[in-house]
C-alpha cells in the first residue's frame, strides 16, 4: 500500500539521481516479489490507498458562486491576468494513447481523423461534424489561439492594448521528446501567437526506460521501451536544473531550478491546463476560477483542485475526492489507487485543472520531498507513474465546485471524439475569430 502523504525521498539532482531512487523503491518496497509477474499481480494491492478504508463522502467544498465570488473578485483575477502575474501551464506530453492517434498537441483532425479512424474511435460512419469539415488546424494551435484570443478580449474590456498584454503572458509548454521539434516549430510558424518568446518555457517530459528484474536484484533495463512517468514526474522535472528553457530562435536558454523559482515568486497563481480539456475551445479563462483559487490563496491554500460530477454515461477514470477520517480532510486519491474501484462509482472527479496559488511554495515542496511512487507492470517491464495531484497531500489544499456541477468534459477517449469535433467547429464559427487568427499568426488557416 502507498501512504502519498509521506512519500520517500527522491533525488532530483538530475535524472541519474531519479534512476537511483527508483531503484531503491523497487529494492525496498518489492521484496516480497520473486519476478515481474508476481508484481504484476499485485499491482492492485501496491498501489492502494494506505487508507481506503477510512474515505468517505467530503466536506466543506468551496461553492464558487455569485454570493461566494464578488464582482471586485473577478476584477483582480483579470488584472492578475492582464499583468502577467498569472502563470499558464499547459500540459501537452500525453500521448493519447486511448485514441491512438499519437501527442494531442499535434492531433488535427482533418489530417487525423479519416473514415476508418472515426469508425475505430466513434463506432459510426456519419457525424454531426466531419472532420473534413474542418480548418486545418493541431488541437494545440486551437489552444494556444483560444488563449490569445480570450486575453485580447479581456484586454479590450479593460481599455489596455491587447498585443501588449500578450507580451506581458508567461506560459509555460510541456511537450514530449517525440513531439519537441514539432510543437517548438508551430510557435515559430505562428509568430508564437502573440506572445514574448522571452515569456514563453519549454520543457521536454522524459521518458524512462523500465526496470527489470535479474539474478543480482532490480536494474535500469537499456533494451527495454521507453515510457513516460506520468504528471507527477513531470511536476518533479520542472524543479531540476536545466529543463525549462526559452527558445530564442532554435538557440536553447535554459534556466537553473534557482531562476525558475525566483520567477516563480513574482506569480500570484500558476494553473495547470490539460490540452484534452474541450470546455477550453469555447473560454479558455476561467476568471471565476481564478477569482476563487487567488481568494483561496489570501486563506492560506496553496494547491486547489475544482471536483465536477462524473459523467454517468460515459464514466471516466481520474482523481477522486473523499474526506480522510484519519487525516481528518479532504483529499484526491487516484483512480488506480482504489483497488479496482469502477470509475462509475467516482462520484467527485477531479477537472485536472490545477492552481497553486504563490506557487513557489508547491514547487519548492516537489523539490524537497518528491511525490509517492506507484508501480505500473507495462511490456513486463516496471515503470513508475507519480500523479501530480498527490501534491494536495503535502500541501494545504482547498477543494472548489460550481453551484451547479457537471461532468467533466475531455478528450480523452472514441467516446468523446464527437464532443471533441463539435467544440473545434464551435470555435470556428465565432464571428471574426479565423480573421483574427490570420492576422495574428500571419498564416492562411
Amino acid at each position: 500500500m502507498l501512504d502519498p502523504s509521506k512519500p520517500k525521498p527522491l533525488d532530483l539532482t538530475d535524472f541519474t539521481g531519479y534512476i537511483n531512487s527508483c531503484l531503491e523503491l523497487a529494492e525496498s518496497r518489492l521484496k516480497g516479489c520473486a519476478s515481474l509477474e508476481q508484481v504484476a499481480q499485485a499491482e492492485d494491492e501496491l498501489n492502494a490507498y494506505t487508507r481506503l478504508g477510512r474515505l468517505s463522502e467530503p466536506r466543506d467544498i468551496f461553492i464558487t458562486d455569485e454570493e461566494s465570488i464578488t464582482a471586485h473578485d473577478i476584477e483582480r483575477a483579470a488584472l492578475a491576468l492582464l499583468d502577467g502575474k498569472v502563470l499558464l501551464e499547459h500540459t501537452c506530453a500525453g500521448e493519447a494513447t486511448r485514441l491512438g492517434l499519437g501527442t494531442k498537441y499535434l492531433l488535427n483532425p482533418r489530417l487525423d481523423l479519416d473514415g476508418e479512424v472515426m469508425l475505430r474511435l466513434t463506432g459510426q460512419d456519419s457525424w454531426p461534424v466531419d472532420p473534413m469539415d474542418l480548418t486545418s488546424m493541431s488541437l494545440g494551435r486551437r489552444h494556444m489561439l483560444q488563449l490569445a484570443w480570450d486575453l485580447s478580449r479581456l484586454a479590450e474590456d479593460f481599455g489596455r492594448d491587447p498585443d501588449e498584454v500578450l507580451k506581458k503572458q508567461p506560459l509555460l509548454i510541456i511537450v514530449n521528446e517525440a513531439s519537441v521539434t514539432s510543437v517548438e516549430m508551430d510557435f515559430l510558424e505562428a509568430a508564437y501567437y502573440g506572445f514574448d518568446p522571452d515569456k514563453v518555457l519549454f520543457m521536454v517530459q522524459k521518458s524512462f526506460h523500465g526496470l527489470n528484474l535479474g539474478p543480482d536484484g532490480w536494474f535500469y533495463d537499456n533494451s527495454s521501451p521507453r515510457r513516460l512517468h506520468n504528471h507527477g514526474q513531470m511536476l518533479m522535472q520542472t524543479t531540476m536544473d536545466g529543463q525549462l528553457y526559452r527558445n530564442e530562435n532554435g538557440n536553447k536558454d535554459r534556466l537553473p531550478w534557482l531562476t525558475f523559482r525566483d520567477l516563480l515568486g513574482r506569480y500570484e497563481d500558476k494553473i495547470s491546463f490539460n490540452i484534452e480539456d474541450l470546455d477550453y475551445l469555447s473560454q479558455s479563462l476561467d476568471m471565476t476560477g481564478l477569482a476563487t483559487a487567488l481568494k483561496l490563496g489570501d486563506q492560506g491554500a496553496r494547491m486547489v483542485m475544482e471536483v465536477v460530477t462524473n459523467n454517468p454515461e460515459n464514466p471516466q477514470k481520474g482523481g477522486a475526492c473523499f474526506w480522510d477520517r484519519t487525516l481528518e480532510r479532504n483529499v484526491m486519491v487516484e483512480s488506480f489507487q482504489l483497488k479496482g474501484l469502477d470509475p462509475a462509482d467516482i462520484v467527485y472527479l477531479n477537472k485536472n485543472i490545477n492552481h497553486y496559488p504563490h506557487p513557489t511554495v508547491a514547487l519548492s515542496t516537489a523539490r524537497e520531498q518528491g511525490l509517492s511512487m506507484p508501480i505500473s507492470v507495462k511490456e513486463e517491464f516496471l515503470y513508475f507513474q507519480p500523479v501530480q495531484g498527490d501534491l494536495n497531500f503535502l500541501l494545504p489544499t482547498a477543494y472548489m465546485r460550481r453551484k451547479k456541477l457537471n461532468p467533466i468534459h475531455s478528450w480523452k477517449s472514441g467516446a468523446n471524439t464527437i464532443a471533441a469535433l463539435e467544440a473545434m467547429a464551435q470555435q470556428e464559427k465565432r464571428p471574426g475569430f479565423l480573421k483574427w487568427a490570420n492576422e495574428l499568426t500571419g498564416l492562411k488557416l
